[in-house]
């Protein structure tokens, strides 16, 4: 078996031109990154770190608002079809201290931090002392009628409304 000998260039001095590196060739280039693209991409992840909390903060209250204004027209919707189906009055409990609301003999709807609630109905459906507001639906498919305001921290909000004759549910910006 034969061995063959490779070529080695020896560097005869430090100077020499066989040692200088060629910008441009490939041989230095692709071993790492410059100082300059480091600080461009710590510059891109902190502007993203900076505005990536903020959007998805606003992005969770437009949520839990979208929400909130679903559920409470749903329910009310239920409530009015419950009195009518079944042939008895069903109350829609509003409690403003507690930040709860919704069919009387279920489960409450917690109001999330976010959003502010003002509740206007008849004398009959008000506790004043309490703080609760109540709206009832009637077999007939009336009711005592009432309006629910749901504010945004921004200003903005809804306005839900029962009619009082007709019962019907209603929502308009407010």
């Amino acid at each position: 078996m034969e061995r063959q000998a490779g070529k080695v260039k020896t560097p005869i001095s430090v100077t020499s031109p066989d040692n200088v590196p060629v910008v441009g060739c490939g041989k230095l280039r692709g071993r790492g990154f410059t100082l300059l693209e480091l600080l461009v991409v710590i510059a891109i992840a902190a502007i993203l770190v900076a505005v990536v909390p903020a959007s998805f903060i606003r992005l969770r209250e437009v949520s839990q608002y979208r929400d909130t204004v679903r559920s409470i027209v749903v329910n009310l919707r239920q409530a009015r079809q419950q009195a009518v189906s079944y042939g008895y009055p069903v109350t829609y409990r509003i409690d403003l201290p507690a930040r709860q609301l919704g069919i009387e003999g279920r489960s409450k709807y917690k109001l999330p931090d976010a959003v502010e609630i003002k509740a206007t109905v008849g004398n009959s459906g008000v506790a004043e002392s309490a703080g609760i507001a109540d709206i009832v639906f009637l077999p007939d498919g009336g009711a005592t009628g009432g309006t629910i305001e749901l504010v945004r921290q921004s200003g903005s909000g809804v306005r839900i409304r029962v009619d009082w004759l007709l019962g019907q549910v209603t929502q308009e910006p407010r």
